[in-house]
């Protein structure tokens, strides 16, 4: 039987919950290689279940969660250009000329 929307819905907020409720104070965070301590980066945790945990380099107070779903989402988008900068004047598009 296929859930309702109400019952996706609370099975969603239920895995929010338990995912911000983990402790990850002992978690190892990786950045993307070649990448210099100083520099401003991305890094993420691996947690339990295949979750992941990411925040800035430059501001560790601020972590964001993404269940094992929401994350494949992610880099499968992210692989396939879904998060492609648009040539614009702030990232070197042909305005700034």
């Amino acid at each position: 039987m296929a859930e309702t929307e109400a019952e996706i819905r609370a099975r969603k907020e239920r895995e929010r919950d338990e995912l911000y409720a983990l402790d990850i104070s002992g978690v190892e965070w990786h950045c993307a290689p070649g990448t210099e301590e100083h520099e401003e980066r991305v890094e993420i945790a691996y947690l339990p279940g295949g979750a992941v945990a990411m925040r800035s380099s430059l501001d560790h107070d601020t972590v964001l969660r993404y269940t094992e779903a929401e994350w494949r989402a992610f880099v499968l988008g992210a692989r396939d250009g879904e998060f492609d900068l648009e040539p614009a004047p702030h990232n070197g598009g042909a305005a700034a000329e």
